[in-house]
């Protein structure tokens, strides 16, 4: 125990599922020495920006990177949903205002400099990603106690604090090393990242691919697999393409049609994922009075005329279940909310009623890229209803800055899959203020700010079914379903360890085994 009273040691997903328990593990890099060259063919554009965790937007795509060559203090990783991983241990005190946090013994940078509490506190203050106003407006102080000990001293108590800090709700607790970024600067540590995790940079070639080579001083293990390739292929018959051939041993994100005769290739597989992703459709246009989509009666008809279990089908082979809310289902606290089923019948009443009685010319539709099949079956629903829209496609990079810039305009398909719990998502897309919500309700942004300081998991349960409840009963969405997935995976795999890590799509790459 410390003076100021720390007793509650936590393991897990501590405060977002209740349980206390000793958050203390004792590893110890171990195995033989790693072997052979594995290719991940990725469904979108590698962006340098996902070198660097301090930008980490609402998305877990940039962890499939930032988990490969970055570690964190607490995150999830095989047999852990919140694991110690940098910290060898961590403790709550009684009254929740105070976190300290333990590094373990003898870590370094890929560089060979030592990883200490300074990286840890520099990190913290330079982030600002998905959930940092939030995480910024609740940590009061980040107090260096000796070079292994660090405490974040909240203003008041949050349930929340290790949901944003320990998970992928935000990459706010990767650390980085103060002396190499303040060297080299943001641009420099783009061009050539140094981070703690299993796999160091070696080589990048912008938009084509990116080549790590294991870190035989990570502290969990020796990673088995010597040399990763990551490889951008945006266009999903491509992926396929590559591993039918031999030239890509995992492809990320099969469109549904591919994953099928991915399925059917004798010596391949399809794994779907078990990761916190969800899509839905934005109405960004809601709030203006002006706009047609300011009229409940028109985000309802949308709502009516999406076939979600069609286009679960078409595009996810069925794997992907129709959701009723933005929340993934698979989270803590979400609303586990029935899908509308399509009635065609009811689109044209609403249709009709909001003076559109032939249809509406409803302008762009604009999807997040990588998801073909599901942005055409959403677009055909929508014409095929009398909601005549066009497709407007962006550049991975083009779609989320024009998102984080609130430019987006019509109608929009997103793909959200970063974990966390549903208040954490409700910061993200509901709360009036959070980083991707283009406007939101004086009540509910009340409620979620009030579940943020209940301690009694009960009560913020019902606080967060209720804006749940509140966002389908405004129509502020237009719910598609959860995501799962298609990960393919070729014959030289011996384990993909795809399924490994708690809520999320891509492999444990230190864990993963390949032939030769």
């Amino acid at each position: 125990m410390t003076s100021l009273g720390l007793r509650r040691c936590m393991a897990a997903v501590l405060l977002s599922l209740g349980i206390f328990a000793c958050a203390t593990a004792a590893f110890a890099a171990e195995g033989p020495a790693p072997k052979g060259r594995a290719v991940m063919a990725w469904h979108v554009t590698i962006a340098p920006a996902w070198f660097d965790p301090s930008s980490a937007p609402a998305q877990i795509t940039p962890f499939g990177m930032l988990y490969a060559i970055h570690d964190a203090l607490v995150r999830p990783y095989p047999g852990q949903k919140m694991g110690p991983s940098l910290a060898e241990s961590w403790e709550e005190s009684e009254d929740g205002k105070t976190y300290e946090f333990r590094l373990r013994q003898g870590l370094t940078f890929h560089n060979g400099d030592p990883v200490t509490t300074e990286d840890v506190k520099f990190s913290f203050e330079r982030y600002n990603g998905t959930g940092a106003k939030t995480l910024k407006e609740h940590v009061k102080e980040v107090e260096i106690v000796d070079p292994r000990v660090v405490r974040f001293h909240l203003k008041e108590p949050w349930p929340d604090f290790m949901t944003f800090y320990g998970t992928t709700a935000t990459a706010a607790g990767i650390v980085v090393p103060k002396k190499y970024m303040t060297e080299v600067g943001d641009d420099g540590f783009k061009k050539h990242p140094i981070g703690a995790g299993p796999y160091k940079f070696v080589s990048t070639q912008p938009g084509v691919e990116v080549v790590l080579e294991a870190f035989t001083g990570y502290w969990r293990r020796v990673p088995n697999v010597k040399t990763l390739v990551m490889r951008s292929v945006p266009e999903a018959t491509t992926r396929a393409l590559m591993l039918k051939t031999g030239e890509a041993d995992i492809a990320y994100a099969l469109d549904g049609p591919d994953a099928e005769d991915i399925q059917k290739t004798p010596g391949l597989q399809v794994v779907p994922s078990k990761h916190a992703s969800i899509f839905w459709i934005e109405f960004p246009d809601q709030w203006n009075p002006k706009s047609p989509w300011h009229d409940i009666r028109l985000r309802q008809a949308v709502n009516y005329a999406l076939d979600r279990q069609a286009i679960n089908e078409a595009a996810c082979m069925g794997l992907c279940p129709p959701a009723g809310v933005i929340v993934p289902r698979v989270m803590e606290y979400a609303l586990q909310a029935p899908a509308l089923p399509p009635d065609p019948a009811k689109v044209k009443q609403l249709l009709s009623e909001a003076g559109y009685p032939n249809g509406i010319d409803a302008g762009d539709f604009t999807p997040n890229p990588g998801f073909p099949t599901v942005a055409d079956a959403i677009m055909n629903d929508l014409n095929k209803a009398g909601i005549r829209v066009q497709m407007r496609q962006m550049e991975r990079a083009t779609f989320y800055g024009n998102w984080i810039e609130k430019k987006l305009h019509g109608v929009v398909m997103i793909g959200a899959g970063n974990s966390g719990n549903a208040a954490s998502r409700v910061e993200s897309f509901i709360y009036s203020k959070g980083a991707y919500a283009f406007g939101g309700y004086p009540d509910l942004d009340e409620l979620f700010l009030k579940q943020a300081g209940e301690r009694d998991p009960k009560k913020r349960e019902a606080m967060l079914f209720q804006i749940q409840q509140a966002t389908i009963d405004r129509a502020m969405f237009a719910p598609v379903m959860d995501l799962r997935a298609l990960m393919g995976v070729g014959p030289r795999v011996t384990k993909h360890t795809v399924t490994d890590v708690w809520m999320s799509p891509f492999p444990s790459y230190e864990d993963m085994e390949i032939k030769g």
